[in-house]
């Protein structure tokens, strides 16, 4: 791509949305670092620039749409332009199916699931508008595929994308637009910490190759690599960055 690309990142203040953020930064796209919290967010922008990166951070709230369409539209004018969408900001879900905290349950809904779906809305629309072939990727899991004690609600999120991706990239290939989900498996963020006094994170480490938590740099390199033109017949795809966690007992 002979223009400087520009990649939107939403969840950039932490875990995977910072490291994929670094990444682009380092290989020379324009970036804008989106997250609830501003510190944090801008906390990543300072360390774009220091490396003598493009970046900046414009704060969202993936929950609700104006706000994800507000994002998109901050970035093309800050930018010109929008190639990438990576729709990465989540929460964990925690809680038995029996005992939900509802309240919990709607906000999981809300952020994982339906702040992807208006984050491929409101890119969809507009790399269409530009011309852009652009591509839109999507944070899935492995627990998408797999099911897991006490995570009810998350485990509907992360299906919701899986499916969603795959019926956003049947709808926006005649506009050239890529849509691919990438599915992490036991990463080593603040969402996987917070289980770490119930045993859970053994499990994890024994069922990845190497015996330990993947890094988020690690999945940040899967999400750059599908984000190149050399990854143009990857689209409504599910790219596994798991170190084996789906396919190991």
């Amino acid at each position: 791509m002979s223009e400087q690309r520009v990649a939107v990142i939403t969840g950039g203040a932490s875990g995977i949305g910072r490291q994929v953020s670094l990444k682009f930064a380092r290989k020379g796209d324009r970036v804008v670092v989106a997250d609830y919290n501003e510190a944090a967010g801008q906390e990543t922008v300072d360390m774009i620039k220091k490396e003598g990166g493009e970046a900046a951070f414009v704060q969202v709230d993936v929950s609700k749409q104006e706000s994800v369409e507000a994002l998109v539209d901050k970035a093309v004018e800050l930018y010109g332009r929008i190639d990438v969408m990576h729709n990465n900001a989540g929460i964990g879900g925690a809680g038995p199916v029996l005992e939900q905290n509802m309240d919990l349950y709607h906000r999981t809904i809300n952020v994982n699931q339906h702040g992807v779906a208006y984050g491929i809305i409101a890119a969809g629309r507009k790399m269409k508008e530009l011309g852009i072939k652009g591509v839109i990727i999507n944070t899935a899991s492995v627990f998408g595929f797999l099911a897991s004690p006490g995570t009810f609600a998350y485990h509907a999120t992360k299906g919701a994308v899986i499916m969603m991706s795959k019926s956003a990239a049947l709808e926006l290939a005649p506009y050239g637009i890529r849509v691919v989900a990438v599915a992490p498996g036991a990463v080593d963020t603040p969402i996987i910490q917070g289980y770490k006094d119930s045993g859970m994170l053994d499990s994890m480490r024994a069922k990845v190759m190497g015996g330990e938590l993947t890094q988020p740099e690690v999945v940040a390199d899967t999400v750059y690599l599908v984000s190149l033109d050399e990854a143009a017949a990857i689209t409504g795809s599910v790219v596994m960055a798991d170190q084996g966690y789906a396919s190991f007992k």
